[in-house]
């Protein structure tokens, strides 16, 4: 007699697996629109991505600076080892129907047909491919600026996965991934609390008020959304994602995240006079404490981080007081309105714990 053994469908594979974690320290604070990329990318490597239609359509809605195209563009580090690999179409400058000339091409017989390159195009869509992962990226950004002619060509792609391009080329979505940002109901999420549920409610420890809270924000924004889109573009959507507000705790991992972006540049900046870069946790403390803007999201952060600690570096590499070698110490002392710059001169061996290859 057979003996029934029961599966566990929640279990990943591998590849999915790795990209979670990989999204995960790539992004803060946004675990919802990870784990539905997860769920496409998953679909996508095993077939059973619905056919003769894009790979996933996301909506991604939510507060400026909370996070959107960061998802995107990790995604595509994550995946193609580039954050700059997604064909990123911004709305706003669609908002006239004539400009759609610029995506799909002129068609023959018009002015201008020759020199008008599609950026919609079948080589556009394929440009980030790899061996390993034939897949694309496709933003349309503050999708709610779209002229109405740009919402036809999107209804199409959306529900059919092609686009008929000026000189009645087509070009294939069917391995691709479209995601589209607004922020559509922002308001609505601030009048809830949104702002401050990473001051708050994620440090409360009360989950149930936490799952409430996150309930209504999601219901804000989707409602939003379906006063402004039709339900045509609605009913093509796969999911929609609300993303909520950042708050202290989220930017103190950003940081993290921010400061090892500056440590790559360092790297490629001063090849030829590599140095090192410590950075204390009361330095950090300062740079959350200077870029903490619950209206504005992460972005207030990276301006801080680029005034007080990429420009003093900046002039600290270009005036020679960084040699060759250097440990470049980054600290903070209290109520001080800037970051303190240290250099010791130790070898590489014999540098305390933090010290780290820049």
């Amino acid at each position: 007699m057979s003996q029934i053994q029961l599966l566990d469908p929640s279990r990943k594979g591998r590849e999915a697996e790795g990209l979670e974690t990989r999204l995960r320290h790539l992004v803060i604070g946004q675990d919802d629109a990870i784990s539905k990329i997860v769920e496409a990318y998953q679909g996508f490597r095993t077939g059973m991505s619905p056919a003769g239609r894009p790979v996933g359509n996301f909506l991604f809605l939510g507060p400026t600076g909370s996070g959107k195209t960061r998802v995107v563009e990790a995604t595509a580090e994550a995946l193609v080892k580039d954050p700059g690999g997604v064909v990123k179409i911004d709305c706003a400058e669609y908002q006239h129907s004539h400009e759609i000339a610029k995506l799909i091409g002129s068609p023959p017989g018009y002015l201008g047909h020759r020199e008008t390159n599609a950026l919609l195009s079948q080589e556009a869509l394929n440009r980030h491919h790899t061996e390993e992962l034939k897949l694309s990226f496709v933003l349309f950004d503050e999708i709610e600026k779209a002229s109405d002619s740009l919402w036809n060509l999107l209804l199409g792609i959306l529900d059919k996965g092609t686009l008929t391009l000026g000189d009645n080329r087509r070009v294939d979505f069917s391995q691709s991934i479209i995601f589209m940002t607004s922020n559509l109901g922002a308001a609505e999420m601030s009048a809830l609390g949104a702002p401050r549920l990473g001051f708050h409610v994620a440090c409360s420890g009360d989950d149930t008020n936490k799952a409430k809270l996150n309930g209504k924000i999601t219901t804000a924004g989707v409602a939003a959304a379906r006063r402004r889109f039709t339900p045509e573009f609605m009913n093509r959507l796969d999911q929609i994602v609300v993303f909520r507000s950042l708050g202290t705790p989220d930017l103190r991992k950003i940081v993290d995240i921010e400061l090892d972006l500056v440590q790559q540049r360092i790297r490629a900046a001063a090849r030829d006079n590599r140095f090192f870069l410590a950075v204390t946790e009361s330095a950090k403390e300062f740079l959350v404490a200077e870029g903490t803007d619950v209206r504005y999201g992460a972005r207030p952060l990276k301006r801080a981080i680029e005034r007080l600690l990429v420009h003093p570096l900046s002039n600290l590499m270009a005036s020679r007081q960084i040699r060759r070698g250097d440990c470049i110490r980054v600290s903070h002392a209290q109520h001080a309105p800037t970051l303190l710059f240290s250099r010791e001169t130790e070898t590489e061996q014999a540098w305390g714990v933090g010290c780290q290859a820049a």
